[in-house]
C-alpha cells in the first residue's frame, strides 16, 4: 500500500507558531520591516503596550491592485487608539496568490513577517485576527480559516470568495457586504459565504449594508468592535 503525504502548504497551512520574543521591541509608529527587497511589510505599534505581555494583533490584506499604504488607514487609527498591533503584508504580486494560482509565496511571506512580529512582541493568541477588504477579505477568509489554530478572529470586508481547502479549529468571524456591490455581488459572495459558515457551525457576525463595494468606515469600527468585544478600550 503506498500512503501519499499531503503538502499542506499547499493548501494555506501556514508553518508559524508562538515563541517568547527574542528581539528588541521595535518603537510605537510606523515602521518597514525590512523583510523584503519587494513588498515590504509594515508594523503599526501603538503607544503604552508592554511587548512582553500578549498583545491583540490584526493582519490586514489589502485588495487587488492594492498596497499596505492604500489599505492601512482603513485600520491604522482602531490600532493605535485600542492599543493593537496592525501588520499589513504586501502580495508579491499585484494580488494575493490563492486569487492568481494558489498558495506560494504570498503564504511564504507571511510565515516569516508574522515570526518577525512575534520575535519583537508577545502575540495574544486569542486575539488574532486576519482582516482584509475585497481580494484582501477573500484572503482573510480562506487563509483564516485553513489557520484556526493561529488566528482567532476573521474579519472580511466585501469579499469575494472563500476558498478553503484545508480547515482548522473554528475561528470567530465577521462578514460585512455592500447590497449595492458590482464587483462582488452579494448574493453569490456576502450572503453565500455566510449561509455556508452558519451551516458548518461557525461564530458569525454577518452585516449588511447599503454601500457599494468601497470600504466603509462604520463596518470597519463593527469589525474591530467584534474583535475587541472582550477586551477593554485603552484609556
Amino acid at each position: 500500500m503506498v500512503r501519499t503525504m499531503l503538502d499542506l502548504s499547499l493548501m494555506g497551512r501556514l508553518s508559524f507558531r508562538h515563541t517568547a520574543p527574542s528581539k528588541p521591541p521595535l518603537p510605537p509608529g510606523r515602521h518597514d520591516l525590512g523583510l523584503f527587497d519587494t513588498r515590504d511589510y509594515v508594523l503599526v505599534v501603538p503607544e503604552g503596550i508592554d511587548p512582553s505581555l500578549p498583545t491583540p494583533i490584526v493582519v490586514l490584506f489589502h485588495g487587488g491592485g492594492g498596497s499596505a499604504e492604500k489599505i492601512m488607514p482603513i485600520m491604522r487609527r482602531h490600532a493605535e487608539e485600542r492599543g493593537f498591533l496592525l501588520l499589513v503584508p504586501q502580495s508579491l504580486f499585484p494580488t494575493w496568490d490563492i486569487v492568481i494560482a494558489g498558495n506560494g509565496p504570498d503564504r511564504e511571506r507571511l510565515d516569516i513577517g508574522l515570526a518577525e512580529v512575534a520575535s519583537r512582541f508577545a502575540l495574544d493568541p486569542n486575539h488574532f485576527a486576519f482582516a482584509g477588504h475585497s481580494d484582501g477579505g477573500s484572503y482573510s477568509l480562506s487563509t483564516g480559516l485553513s489557520n484556526g489554530r493561529i488566528v482567532s478572529h476573521i474579519l472580511a470586508f466585501s469579499a469575494g470568495f472563500m476558498t478553503v481547502l484545508a480547515q482548522e479549529a473554528e475561528p470567530k468571524v465577521f462578514i460585512a457586504h455592500g447590497q449595492r456591490d458590482t464587483q462582488t455581488p452579494i448574493q453569490t459572495a456576502g450572503r453565500s459565504h455566510a449561509a455556508k459558515l452558519r451551516r458548518a457551525g461557525y461564530d458569525l457576525t454577518y452585516v449588511e449594508h447599503g454601500g457599494p463595494h468601497a470600504s466603509q468606515p462604520a463596518m470597519v469600527q463593527l469589525g474591530v468592535d467584534y474583535f475587541l468585544r472582550d477586551v477593554h478600550a485603552k484609556n
